[in-house]
């Protein structure tokens, strides 16, 4: 039962970090007119007639919601590792914990990280442009969440499983 839960975990944990890098490196999380032409925006840039710009003003919510979501992809990362390793070295169960929180810590920060995210977009970009949305990249964000905090749960559970086992009789029945 460990290895299936912790395999589920390990899987689910690798498709969110996946999901959370492609996430945080695209350019698609907002879509709006801007002049008459389509614009996209992302985190580190934003796009209008195909031409892509670095974003230039350093505001407070661009800031957080990067860090959060770069401290979101490392620890995913450190909890894939931690549930892959503890397959190699045979069931080492505080990497199996470790992991698990690890995991569901990446989910919390990628939801942290979209809420401001949100907050801040539906407020003031709301507002300035009124042919707006969110785009496929914010989506996968989401999505990234819901998998990161599974793969937690499936970690965090799998240690619980381990722990509530009792251990093996070595008495051979003659």
């Amino acid at each position: 039962m460990l290895y299936t839960l912790a395999g589920g975990g390990t899987l689910c944990g690798v498709a969110a970090l996946v999901l959370l890098i492609v996430s945080t490196a695209t350019d698609y999380w907002m879509q709006y007119r801007y002049s008459g032409s389509g614009a996209n925006q992302g985190l580190w840039r934003f796009c209008i007639n195909r031409k892509c710009h670095t974003h230039t003003m350093t505001v407070a919510f661009w800031d957080a919601t990067r860090a959060f979501m770069l401290l979101a992809v490392l620890s995913c990362f450190a909890g894939v590792v931690l549930g892959l390793s503890a397959f190699t070295n045979g069931t080492k169960n505080r990497r199996v914990r470790t992991g698990g929180i690890a995991l569901v810590l990446s989910g919390f920060l990628a939801l942290l990280a979209l809420a401001i995210y949100t907050g801040v977009t539906v407020t003031i970009f709301g507002k300035r442009f009124l042919d707006w949305r969110f785009s496929w990249s914010y989506i996968i964000g989401w999505v990234a969440i819901i998998l990161a905090f599974v793969a937690g749960v499936f970690q965090l559970c799998a240690y619980q499983q381990t722990t509530a086992e009792p251990p093996p009789s070595n008495n051979p029945d003659t």
